[in-house]
């Protein structure tokens, strides 16, 4: 009877458990859900007073390219002879004028004698037919045709003694002798022009592209060597030289940018052996190109003044400056607020705040320009928002203990034994950890079950499931 009496009472003690359960509970969303504020939430902005100042504001376009020298000569003999001397060896910096070799002078002399004579012979003729000319049509045809001798004769001159004069090989720019391809003892056939440009290709990217090839400045003709110890052919030339005093990259820029850009425009530079120096915008590509899905321009930057420590071949980053601002008024983009088309700042007049309406111009990182509403010296409120770091968790609660099982009745059909009562939900704190309760089984064979804590706030969680024990 007692045992049954037992049984009768029991909903009233899961009664009680699942009340104060829910008390708990709503306890802890009322703490972590609107007492217990986070410092995030009770963190106000804050206002700072700034005075307006100027500065240099700019805009730009940047890209990446591969550093070359601007001068890159194949440089050769302009008279035909044999090579007697050689005066500079690969890896040796010359200067413009330095003499690079010779060869010998006697077929070159022998021609500038034939040449001078022949001037000399056609110059007495005409002489002679203008002192005997009788002012016929006759003796005017003959003067003429010995002017026209007279001139020819005098344009071999010119170039018989360049000839002589080519006997000696001077360097034509200054820079750095890459190859030396002669040696004496080697003849070699004079050309028309002693030296040759060969431009090194340079390619750059900017937002996407690469760059088309560069030619050296120089003038056109090639020399060959021919010979029994070494030969130079016509494509290399006798020697080469690489300026290591004046530099050049290609980048592309995008289509939608490159009408931003003119010749001339301020350029910084920096590779990683040199961080900055400085060139200007040589020249715009008329034609873009697509070879890397979107249309880009080509842009020459030539480096200006005598940087250090630059290297043929090195990846260098350019900066084109495009749009340059000095003496700015300038105020801090954040300050600025945009509402109905409209740009207004908080200024502070006679100790208040009023909005001032003001006209923004050029933008660079944080700050924006001001060209009208504004000057030097005038206040303007600041609006920061405060940050905060996290607090620290608090541990969570663990839920109400589980009830005590009731006394099963045996035998027959009997009932079952009592039920464990449910184990209370733990609740995480700010970042802390919730653990669950345990439930605890009956001792008459009922057997208890806990519910695993899931309230959590700030990273807490709920953990631990009840068991029931027998």
């Amino acid at each position: 009877m007692s045992d049954m009496m037992a049984l009768l009472t029991r909903p009233r003690t899961w009664i009680i458990t699942a009340v104060v359960v829910v008390v708990v509970a709503g306890a802890a969303v009322w703490w972590f859900g609107f007492a217990h504020k986070t410092d995030a939430d009770a963190a106000p902005a804050t206002s700072t007073t700034l005075t307006v100042s100027t500065q240099t504001l700019q805009q730009s376009v940047s890209g990446t390219g591969t550093l070359s020298p601007t001068v890159d000569q194949q440089v050769s003999f302009a008279a035909s002879g044999t090579v007697t001397a050689v005066s500079v060896q690969a890896g040796q910096t010359v200067k413009a004028g330095d003499t690079l070799g010779t060869v010998t002078t006697t077929q070159a002399d022998a021609d500038l004698a034939s040449a001078q004579a022949t001037l000399a012979s056609d110059q007495a003729k005409l002489a002679s037919d203008q002192a005997s000319s009788t002012g016929s049509a006759a003796d005017t045809a003959q003067i003429s045709a010995d002017q026209a001798a007279v001139s020819v004769a005098q344009a071999s001159v010119t170039s018989a003694q360049n000839e002589v004069n080519g006997t000696t090989l001077t360097a034509p720019v200054a820079g750095l002798v890459t190859a030396v391809n002669v040696a004496v003892g080697d003849s070699v056939t004079g050309s028309s022009a002693s030296s040759s440009g060969s431009g090194s290709s340079a390619s750059g990217s900017g937002s996407s592209g690469s760059g088309s090839s560069r030619s050296g400045s120089s003038s056109t003709g090639t020399g060959s060597t021919s010979g029994s110890s070494s030969s130079s052919s016509s494509s290399s030339g006798a020697f080469e030289i690489t300026g290591t005093d004046s530099w050049t990259t290609e980048i592309s820029v995008a289509a939608a940018q490159v009408k931003n850009l003119k010749t001339g425009d301020q350029v910084t530079l920096s590779t990683t052996e040199n961080p900055s120096f400085f060139g200007t915008v040589s020249s715009i590509g008329l034609l873009p190109s697509t070879s890397s899905g979107a249309a880009t321009y080509p842009v020459d930057v030539q480096v200006t003044g005598t940087p250090q420590s630059l290297y043929d071949g090195v990846s260098v980053t350019a900066n084109v400056i495009y749009k340059k601002v000095t003496d700015a008024i300038a105020v801090p983009s954040l300050a600025v607020t945009q509402s109905n088309g409209k740009s207004t700042v908080t200024k502070v007049v006679d100790g208040k705040n009023v909005q001032q309406t003001v006209t923004t111009g050029i933008q660079q990182g944080q700050y924006v320009q001001i060209t009208d509403g504004l000057k030097a010296g005038d206040k303007i409120v600041l609006k920061i928002a405060r940050r905060t770091t996290g607090g620290t968790g608090t541990t969570g609660t663990g839920g109400t203990r589980g009830g005590t099982g009731g006394t099963g009745f045996g035998g027959g059909t009997g009932f079952p034994g009592g039920f464990g009562g449910t184990g209370g939900s733990g609740f995480g704190g700010t970042g802390g950890t919730g653990f669950g309760g345990r439930g605890f089984g009956g001792t008459g064979g009922g057997t208890g079950t806990g519910t695993t804590g899931s309230f959590q706030r700030g990273g807490g969680s709920g953990s631990d499931t009840g068991a029931g024990n027998r």
